[in-house]
């Protein structure tokens, strides 16, 4: 391990420097292109749990940055992984061995840079895992196996709306049970923030219609709007509205609306930012007066009512949902 030790604190010096020098784009280029050709990362991805932390910590650094150095304008991190693609697999499994799971944590992220490493999880049983790895019992882990997730989910939006166009039910139904309703309550706030950021793109405005016309995925919302903790409230506000807006609502998420509109119209009265934010008021007015002039259907699904003392979190009631629409609001 002593020669991987001193090979990893030169490659490192000659990426970013040292107290005697700055690290040049020639030096830099030439070291990526070695780096890959001789399969080194392989290398120190497999022998990374026999190093010391210090070690570990450097080639962390090392691999990160390579995934950024372009030779000749191109990112040959990218070609080589398309053709490696097992230390993806190795990288992800990372995560199972938590004094392990940050260094490989942060190596993946940087590897997710590449569509083709993003396409490859998603593409794989790989993708289920996170739903695991985010609950695991050590804080740290769980929480960078969320920040891996949010990248995965948002960075390659091509990528992402292909995946969901075809994955939607299954992923939405293990989000929403396993992250919205988990007990832990960092888990729950960091996944309603994620839902946002999801349907609100717009490159997944099919996704999304599909999400705001299943009477399950209301409700959720609804209790959600009920927590205690107001950044929860807010983010998941901004999900409701959606539902809200959605002008050709399923007859089931219209009675559920309107059935429950006293409360909700009390509950976003006092609902406010900490500091004022005029685009929030605005849409929250509009929300409102869609809500206010909103009347039952004379033939709607078995109703839900929000009951009238808060939930547990993850006691969300069971409602069939209804067949998902096609793609026809945006």
């Amino acid at each position: 391990m002593a020669e991987i030790d001193t090979l990893i604190r030169e490659m490192k010096s000659v990426l970013y420097g040292s107290s005697e020098s700055e690290p040049t784009t020639e030096a830099c280029a030439q070291l990526t292109q070695e780096f890959f050709k001789g399969d080194t990362l392989r290398l120190i991805v497999l022998c990374l749990p026999k190093l010391n932390l210090e070690a570990r910590k450097d080639a962390t650094q090392v691999v990160a940055n390579l995934q950024r150095q372009p030779v000749n304008s191109r990112l040959i991190a990218s070609d080589y992984l398309e053709g490696n693609l097992d230390i993806v697999d190795h990288l992800v499994s990372g995560y199972e061995d938590s004094s392990l799971a940050l260094h490989y944590g942060a190596m993946l992220r940087e590897c997710i840079r590449h569509q083709i490493v993003a396409s490859h999880i998603l593409k794989s049983e790989h993708v289920q895992k996170f739903f695991g790895y985010m609950q695991l019992p050590e804080f740290d882990v769980a929480a960078d196996a969320a920040t891996t997730f949010k990248e995965l989910m948002t960075r390659h939006k091509s990528t992402v709306t292909e995946f969901l166009s075809g994955n939607s039910n299954w992923f939405f139904t293990e989000f929403n049970f396993k992250l919205l309703g988990s007990p832990n309550y960092i888990t729950r706030r960091q996944a309603v923030k994620l839902l946002g950021d999801i349907l609100l793109d717009r490159s997944n405005s099919c996704v999304m219609v599909r999400y705001v016309s299943t009477l399950d995925n209301l409700i959720i919302l609804m209790n959600l709007l009920r927590e205690s903790s107001r950044p929860i409230q807010l983010d998941a506000f901004h999900v409701f509205k959606l539902f809200v807006a959605n002008t050709n609502r399923p007859p089931g998420i219209t009675s559920v609306l309107a059935n429950n509109k006293e409360k909700l119209l009390r509950l976003f009265a006092g609902l406010r930012m900490d500091k004022d934010d005029e685009v929030f008021e605005s849409d929250k007015a509009q929300i409102m007066r869609e809500i206010s002039g909103l009347e039952p259907p004379r033939q709607a699904a078995d109703v839900y009512k929000l009951p009238k003392t808060p939930m547990c979190s993850g006691e969300l009631p069971k409602v069939s949902p209804l067949p998902p629409k096609t793609c026809s609001y945006v």
